[in-house]
């Protein structure tokens, strides 16, 4: 399942709470010069007053880079700042409030813990859902079983959105988050932490799309 608004691939995340020595300024530069095409801003330490001044520093980068920027959970942040979307957790704004404030145009995701959840944001006009958690998090723990491969497939292969695997994606095993057929993976800590930012945002771009080309045959060196 595809959604033209939202690329495919690598959906990095530029988030407060991950390398906090990092500004989210210097942070959505590396992400943007290795070649982040989906950056989704999250924002969960900064003030209210510097966070929306950073999300409309990042729209700017991001529409200058050809990218898209998603804000999460916050949709009053997303329609001030122009972003061209938001993601939606279980405690955010329902999917339709979302669809009127930030009207038809917008990319609209929601998260999803089940096949229930999938179709229940399908109902709602979500554009994609994130999907997981699929591997344990140290950044953002779930609090719930992890899915695994297996359990991703599944969801994939139901969905009629297009689906975003979350948590836990790195590196190492993006190939095989690809392979499952997701169309995006979401990825914070593997992507912040890293010594280069651009050059792990590139590497990752390519382990996803080789896993979806089913070119996979084991973990990156």
């Amino acid at each position: 399942m595809e959604n033209k608004r939202l690329p495919g691939g690598l959906y990095a995340l530029c988030d407060d709470g991950v390398r906090t020595g990092l500004s989210i300024a210097e942070k959505a530069a590396g992400l943007l010069a290795g070649g982040a095409r989906v950056v989704q801003l999250r924002l969960k330490l900064t003030p209210e007053v510097e966070a929306l001044a950073a999300a409309r520093d990042l729209v700017a980068r991001c529409r200058a880079a050809g990218a898209v920027c998603l804000v999460n959970d916050r949709v009053d942040w997303a329609l001030l700042c122009g972003a061209d979307g938001v993601h939606l957790g279980d405690e955010d704004l329902p999917p339709t409030a979302a669809r009127a404030l930030l009207g038809p145009g917008a990319l609209i995701g929601v998260t999803a813990r089940s096949l229930a959840y999938v179709e229940a944001a399908q109902a709602a006009g979500a554009d994609y859902v994130g999907v997981g958690p699929v591997f344990p998090s140290t950044t953002k723990p779930a609090g719930r079983p992890a899915l695994g491969l297996a359990g991703l497939a599944a969801l994939v292969a139901a969905s009629r959105l297009p689906v975003v695997a979350i948590s836990g994606i790195g590196l190492a095993n993006i190939a095989r988050v690809a392979a499952t057929g997701a169309y995006g993976a979401a990825v914070a800590s593997d992507l912040l932490e890293a010594a280069d930012l651009a050059d792990r945002a590139g590497k990752l771009a390519r382990e996803f799309e080789k896993g979806r080309r089913g070119e996979y045959r084991g973990a990156p060196p």
